[in-house]
């Protein structure tokens, strides 16, 4: 069954999203949700929300997606227990290797491994089957080819509309590392919707250069069925239940194959930044980056004009008090606008900034839109057959179900209880979501019960029947099991280095990143007197891969943040070095992850890094530090003007200075950095140094900016 998958954010969103006729909706607790600024749900909360929601066959997923740092380990897996316990259709889990453990000691569990763990190809797809994950939810960044073959191996569900993430799924860090807010751990505060500027001809002064529209995969959503995706899935955690409800109607009617251009217009006026892209999977279009508007955009409806000092709105549309409009002139942000009046042909407008003629007004807010979206209530049909005899209990049959009262009915002295009186009193639901269907009402004729008796046994059967049909199915987990003890300290003292150029770098291991992926590469480490492995990015389409493989022989291994080289460097029988990308914060991950050496995130302090050492562990104690990975080209692909640089600056307004490095393996990709780099400081593990943007004794840095990688 093809299902459509709601976000919810709060109460109001999840039940707007059941009411909109939804197949599934996500949600967070109030800890351990990567949208901790959402208002997401207490037990409590989501106890009732989740028996309404099965009472509709309507399944909820429970995000518990961030980073688990060792000290939260235990209460961690607490609050997965008791959410699976109160009737949790799936636990989302960014952690692969926490994922695994809570499948091997609860194997009823249901998890799903989230977005942030960047599934993007077949490698990836196979090992989070192997360690017990019953779907993936894919990167954004997948490429169709690799969705069917992904969907192949397991079920697999895939964001179809809402926000995209700049950098690749899991690997931005630009809002821990430039504002002390973690969006691994729920925190981020969108720098990427920040204005900057980049050294590139075109694209020197401010705006938002790493600001993308909103996704809206529209009438590909069929394209992706065909491709044997099970889940389709809003984003939207954040935003109001008046868009729930519009892009589950949308995507309902897409996949119906019916018109949705009225349901895509009510979209629109919900949320609508930069006009929706169609995303990476279908290639990058022109639409991707929304540099000139960052925010909601609504939909088009008119142009303004200056008339007898009035703003006048040129239009056959109709507004009501209330509706908002944001102004854009030559294609940028102006200001906001708000309805004041019909006026012969269209509407006047107020705005405290000064409009001009030509100004393109767009809704924002459409109150009626809003009202008609938000008045619908689901129900479920239920047939009501009723039998009342004198002196035996009366019995109520709800859609084949009987429910006997715990009294007898009386013989009437004057007047017996009546079909009518029974019809009167049963087409009360007391609340319940009841599309109610009368069957057969009988009685002898003789019965009698009084009302507050008659109330009683309808009351008791409807409850009784609500709960039935609310009843979790899932297997109870009786007994929470401890947490297995940390292991000894164990020292490590060896050095790797990420470099471009290892003349005259003194470290154990080498990790090679290359500015180019192309043969010969393993010329640029066969003097180095160490271990030499070769840096593969956290994305990889399954095309990428096949085209490394040859490159990856000479190595002896490779390094990676992605978890798809676990099966890769299996498959080729090479070492694995599990990098930062990995995001190994517990002692069950690190634990857990399959390599011979690991990297542990780079989110930990000291002080949460230092119980975790081992032999072969290592931390990133110095050089730079990557804070995203552009899967895409922040210059709108304009390759014929490209300077075709490796080495460019993003700065902020506030002038701090980011680097940006590009690096090609089947076309252009993008690495950003952050402002500083970290200065090293006394080891208490294995060393972790990348040197490829600062000015040091590897030399890579200072023949980058000349290079020219693009072939």
């Amino acid at each position: 069954m093809i299902e459509i998958l709601s976000p919810a954010g709060d109460e109001k969103s999840a039940y707007a999203a059941i009411n909109a006729g939804t197949n599934a909706i996500y949600l967070g607790l109030t800890a351990f949700s990567a949208r901790s600024s959402a208002q997401n749900f207490d037990i409590e909360a989501l106890k009732k929300l989740i028996e309404y929601a099965k009472f509709f066959d309507v399944k909820v997923y429970v995000a518990m997606n961030t980073l688990v740092k060792e000290s939260e380990l235990n209460s961690f897996v607490s609050a997965a227990v008791e959410v699976w316990n109160i009737g949790a259709s799936a636990i989302i889990i960014q952690d692969l290797y926490l994922g695994a453990y809570l499948k091997k000691q609860y194997p009823q569990m249901i998890l799903h491994l989230s977005t942030q763990a960047g599934i993007c190809n077949e490698y990836g797809a196979k090992y989070a089957k192997e360690l017990g994950f019953d779907r993936v939810i894919l990167a954004r960044e997948t490429s169709l080819a690799d969705v069917e073959k992904i969907a192949k191996i397991i079920e697999t569900e895939v964001f179809v509309q809402g926000a995209l993430c700049t950098c690749f799924s899991g690997q931005c860090y630009l809002s821990s590392f430039a504002g002390g807010n973690s969006g691994n751990r729920g925190r981020c505060k969108q720098p990427c919707r920040k204005k900057y500027k980049i050294d590139r001809n075109g694209f020197d002064e401010y705006a938002y250069r790493l600001s993308l529209s909103d996704l809206s995969v529209g009438e590909n959503v069929k394209k992706l069925a065909e491709a044997g995706v099970a889940s389709f899935k809003i984003e939207g955690r954040m935003r109001r239940p008046e868009y729930v409800s519009a892009a589950v109607a949308y995507y309902k009617k897409l996949l119906c194959g019916e018109n949705s251009d009225k349901q895509f217009s009510a979209l629109k006026r919900t949320y609508n930044r930069g006009n929706y892209t169609k995303g990476l999977a279908f290639g990058q279009d022109k639409s991707f980056i929304s540099s000139a508007v960052q925010g909601h955009i609504g939909e088009y409806v008119g142009t303004v004009f200056v008339e007898n000092g009035k703003y006048v709105l040129r239009t056959r549309q109709s507004f009501l008090e209330g509706d908002g409009f944001k102004i854009l002139r030559d294609g940028k942000e102006l200001c906001g606008a708000y309805f004041a009046g019909i006026v012969k042909g269209g509407a006047e407008l107020k705005s405290s900034t000064r409009l001009k003629n030509g100004d393109k007004a767009f809704i924002t807010t459409d109150t009626a839109v809003n009202a008609e979206l938000l008045k619908g209530v689901r129900k479920k049909c239920v047939s009501v057959s009723v039998c009342l005899n004198a002196g035996s209990e009366p019995v109520a049959y709800l859609n084949g179900k009987a429910y006997v009262a715990d009294f007898a009915c009386d013989e009437a002295l004057s007047r017996p209880t009546s079909k009518e009186d029974i019809i009167k009193c049963f087409n009360k639901v007391d609340g319940y979501p009841f599309d109610l269907r009368f069957d057969e009402i009988q009685t002898d004729g003789k019965a009698f019960l009084p009302v507050s008796k008659l109330n009683e046994f309808r009351r008791n059967a409807y409850a009784a029947f609500f709960e039935e049909e609310s009843k979790s199915d899932n297997q109870i987990i009786e007994q929470v099991k401890p947490l297995p003890m940390l292991s000894e300290i164990q020292k490590n003292s060896k050095k790797c280095v990420i470099a471009e150029d290892f003349d005259g770098v003194c470290a154990d291991i080498a990790a090679l990143k290359p500015s180019l992926y192309k043969e010969g590469l393993f010329d640029a480490v066969k003097h180095f007197q160490g271990e030499k492995f070769l840096y593969l990015p956290p994305y990889l389409s399954g095309e990428d891969i096949e085209r490394l493989k040859p490159l990856i022989t000479p190595f002896d291994g490779i390094y990676s943040g992605g978890n798809y080289a676990v099966l890769l460097a299996r498959e080729l029988n090479k070492k694995l070095f599990a990098g930062t990308g990995f995001n190994l914060s517990n002692s069950i991950s690190v634990k857990g992850c399959a390599a011979d050496y690991v990297a542990l995130s780079k989110e930990l302090s000291i002080a949460e890094a230092k119980p975790l050492v081992g032999k072969n562990t290592f931390y990133l104690n110095g050089g730079d530090v990557q804070v995203m990975d552009l899967i895409y080209c922040p210059f709108s692909k304009s390759c014929a003007s490209c300077d075709k640089r490796t080495r460019y600056t993003l700065t902020d307004e506030n002038g701090r200075a980011f680097p940006m490095r590009r690096y090609v393996i089947s076309g252009c990709r993008f690495q950003l950095y952050n402002c500083a780099s970290i200065t090293e400081h006394k080891p208490f593990t294995g060393v972790l140094c990348e040197r490829v943007i600062s000015p040091s004794v590897y030399k890579s840095v200072t023949r980058g900016h000349t290079e020219n990688p693009v072939q």
